[in-house]
């Protein structure tokens, strides 16, 4: 049954230590790297494309808008991409989704990232339309989802609730290291989360507590990353 190791992880724009970034993404060693808040302005191509570099991965999905990258190990092949502008909110900062569909050990299955709204209403209006997308992509691709999000909100409310009705929190079933992942420097919060689709098995998901890596989280960015270790149908 093929693996996959899928990390969730906010860069804050690389506004702390990129290298620390780097290193953390090293570590973990993820097949797929779903990210958010990643360089969007000045050159923020080259910048996106030094971090994947850096981690020994390539850029599979993302575009400028809205700070999202999905990126992918060697061995494993992108089969297609999608990028969606989410409905805009007057005054607020605009959401979208990043689908990069891909195949490992010949199974083939979609990661995507996204990064939601401060605010409720927003936000769940948006849960709902990234759900739909995900659903289409899932029928159009024949690939079973995995979805990494900052929700910017806590489980129990009603984003995160709608999200693991949908799809599973991978923490809540098969809990693995931490479960806080902000603020990296006193972490007492968890609002990010991977969230995957019924065919995929869930191993393990949460904050890996390494003491010599922790060292490096606040280093890197003020959230802190979330692994998942799942398994396909062959």
């Amino acid at each position: 049954m093929p693996s996959v190791r899928v990390l969730g992880y906010n860069v804050r724009s690389l506004r702390d230590d990129a290298d620390a970034v780097a290193r953390v993404i090293r570590a973990l060693d993820p097949d797929v790297a779903c990210l958010q808040e990643v360089p969007r302005f000045g050159d923020w191509r080259v910048r996106r494309r030094r971090l994947a570099r850096a981690c020994g991965m390539r850029v599979a999905a993302g575009r400028r808008a809205c700070g999202l990258a999905v990126l992918a190990a060697p061995r494993v092949r992108r089969v297609a991409r999608e990028f969606h502008l989410l409905t805009r909110v007057p005054g607020l900062h605009r959401r979208g989704l990043a689908v990069a569909v891909l195949e490992v050990d010949g199974a083939r299955f979609a990661a995507a990232s996204t990064h939601l709204d401060l605010r409720p209403e927003p936000r769940l209006a948006h849960v709902r339309e990234v759900l739909r997308l995900l659903d289409r992509a899932a029928d159009v691709h024949h690939a079973p989802v995995v979805l990494s999000g900052d929700v910017n909100e806590e489980p129990g409310g009603p984003s995160w609730t709608l999200l693991s009705a949908d799809l599973r929190d991978a923490h809540a079933v098969a809990p693995a290291g931490e479960s806080a992942t902000f603020p990296a420097r006193d972490p007492h919060r968890r609002i990010d989360g991977i969230f995957a689709a019924a065919p995929f098995g869930i191993t393990g998901c949460g904050v890996p507590g390494d003491p010599a890596l922790a060292r490096d989280y606040p280093r890197a960015t003020d959230h802190r990353p979330v692994l998942a270790d799942l398994t396909l149908p062959g």
